[in-house]
């Protein structure tokens, strides 16, 4: 077998898509677009991030909600990534998304991204924020037997190799069952 070496860079798949959901002092409300990010406990979730108007947002609002980036979503999730909201200050609305006020936090929900993680902010330094997770919501419109159905959400990663989005594939195993036959 023989590899090719790519040095130290962050590259791991999937890499989650998440839209990040802010109210500034005005209650106007910011959405961004990050990969970093990851479940790091039940009930939290760490993203690293450098400083944005994202940032000076839950330094005041000390909430912020994370959406999941859609397949049907992708040009306006994108454009939240590239924009900045010092600069754009409706990049929201340009974006054309609407927002629905979390009952569990003082962040947005972002209508047109049926699922979300609504966390206050546990912690910002040196780059990294730490939410607690207070609650995950989801439109009806992706839930399935009283569950989340991914192909429903038809969530995006993002490819760092290539610079692209990519949709999820077919289920092709069962999480805690088996690998029970190799017991």
């Amino acid at each position: 077998m023989s590899r090719t070496n790519f040095g130290a860079s962050p590259i791991m798949f999937p890499q989650p898509v998440l839209i990040i959901g802010t109210y500034d002092e005005n209650g106007i409300p910011n959405a961004m677009n990050a990969a970093w990010g990851i479940t790091t406990d039940f009930k939290e979730i760490t993203i690293s991030l450098s400083e944005h108007k994202t940032t000076d947002n839950f330094k005041i609002r000390k909430a912020f909600t994370v959406s999941m980036a859609t397949e049907d979503q992708v040009i306006a999730c994108d454009y939240v990534g590239i924009e900045s909201g010092r600069k754009v200050p409706d990049k929201f609305a340009r974006a054309g998304f609407h927002a629905t006020k979390s009952e569990f936090v003082d962040a947005p929900l972002i209508d047109e991204l049926p699922m979300a993680l609504e966390c206050k902010v546990k912690s910002f330094e040196d780059g990294i924020l730490i939410g607690e997770i207070v609650n995950v919501s989801a439109d009806d419109s992706v839930i399935t037997n009283g569950k989340i159905d991914p192909k429903k959400l038809r969530p995006i990663t993002f490819d760092p190799c290539n610079n692209t989005y990519i949709g999820l594939g077919e289920k092709v195993g069962n999480a805690f069952q088996d690998g029970r036959k190799l017991q």
